[in-house]
Order: structure tokens, then sequence, then C-alpha cells
């Protein structure tokens, strides 16, 4: 039977933290839009901030639905699941909002991630979460798996990247300026880099 929780510490906190993938779901308010879901993940690019709000790296990639989505409405579920030990989902409902390249927060948030996440160059957002509701359920459809290693494609295809020809990527993309519905996705030109 799942539970609720009034917030993320201790075992909850520890579950959330070994993961290795979780996953956004956001959607746009027309009932008509594209429901959005991603898989997230790269080493070092989630923090925990407090045992309330959490905020993940936002990098280059095809379009910026999540993006669109938080900044029309601000719904966003994440959830965990784990793939080995015993069988636990765990989904966060909370209100979301990027945080871009120019804003005066950026730079107090990029200290929670690791040295290779705040060097990318396709560093775009930081999407920072509110937690209003965390809960927990059985895993028991969800498969064991094991983990063998992280994908370096993504950050080779990126690491190719200046700021110059990485904004010039987000400006020729069709759905990073708005989004598949038509809602504003991320501000082009692509603000530069603070810090």
């Amino acid at each position: 039977m799942g539970k609720t929780y009034e917030r993320i510490d201790g075992r909850l906190r520890a579950f959330i933290e070994d993961q290795k993938v979780f996953f956004t779901a956001t959607a746009p308010l027309s009932g008509d839009g594209h429901v959005n879901v991603s898989p997230k993940g790269l080493d070092g690019s989630f923090a925990l901030l407090d045992d309330h709000t959490f905020a993940y790296a936002d990098l280059g990639g095809s379009g910026a639905e999540t993006i669109a989505h938080l900044r029309e409405n601000g719904r966003i579920t994440l959830m965990w699941c784990a793939f080995t030990g015993p069988p636990t989902i765990v989904r966060v409902h909370g209100r979301g909002e990027p945080v871009f390249r120019d804003d005066p927060r950026w730079d107090e948030l990029l200290p929670h991630f690791s040295d290779d996440i705040r060097k990318r160059t396709d560093l775009r957002a930081v999407i920072v979460v509110t937690a209003e509701r965390i809960s927990d359920s059985c895993g028991f459809a969800v498969p064991t798996m094991d983990f063998r290693e992280e994908r370096p494609l993504h950050t080779r295809r990126f690491a190719r990247e200046t700021e110059e020809s990485f904004s010039d990527y987000c400006e020729g993309k069709p759905y990073v300026a708005t989004s598949l519905d038509g809602l504003p996705g991320l501000p082009l030109p692509l603000p530069p880099r603070t810090s």
C-alpha cells in the first residue's frame, strides 16, 4: 500500500539519490495538447536542494516541451522506479519553473551540480521543482535491470559545440523556441552564460 510523505528525507531521500534515471511528465492546459514524458539522469545533473525542492539540469536536445509547459502552467510530476532492490516507485507532484542563463538565480543553482554538468556548453536551463505531493507505491510490475554504464553519446555530441554554435543549433530546431502546441519554449537567441 502506498504512502504519502510530508517531506523528502531519510530513506526516501536515499532512494531518490540512488536511482540512475527518473522521468518527468508535463502537459499544456489545452485538452488537445501534447502530454510530454522525458527520461532524465546524467550523472551529476540532479540535486535535492532541501526536503521539498529539487533541481535538474536541462541540457541540449531536440525539443523544449517541459520548459514550454512549465512556462505556461508550472505543473510537473517526477517519478523514480527501483530497477534493483526492493520494488518501489516514488512520485513527486509539484510546481516547476525553468531558470534561464540570464536569471539572477542561475549562479546560485549551478554549484549543486557536478563540475562536468556545470561546464557543459549545452546547459540551457535549470528546472526547479517544489513538491506539493510526495508519495510512493509498489513497483511489483517494474522489471529488475542492472545498470551497466552511462551512455556517452549525448555528452560527446554536445562537447563539439561552442557557445555560438550551440545557440545556432537551438535556433535551428523547430520545437525549441516553441512547443509542439505553439507555446513559448526556450528563449532565443540563447542568453549568454553568466558563469
